[in-house]
């Protein structure tokens, strides 16, 4: 009786995982590409360039974020001011 419970419940438990992610999306590690970025223009680790480079590359980065989060919320308000009735 407890096998015929067990199994649905594994397969189901996948599912409903992603259901817990709230807020930004899991990211890849975007440092590292900015690292070779900024080295690639040979800049030494640790100078002003270098550091101006990362808060460039964070401040282009944010600002696509925000970019496309004011892009969602955009579509969003128009579905809800324009419904398609059938």
């Amino acid at each position: 009786m407890k096998l015929k419970f067990a199994i649905p419940l594994l397969l189901v438990v996948p599912l409903l995982a992603g259901c817990l992610e709230r807020g930004q999306p899991t990211m890849a590690d975007a440092n590292g590409d900015d690292d070779a970025i900024c080295r690639a223009n040979n800049v030494a680790v640790g100078s002003p360039e270098y550091v101006a480079c990362r808060k460039d590359r964070d401040v282009a980065r944010n600002n696509s974020v925000a970019r496309a989060d004011r892009q969602q919320r955009n579509l969003g308000e128009y579905m809800m001011n324009n419904p398609v009735r059938p």
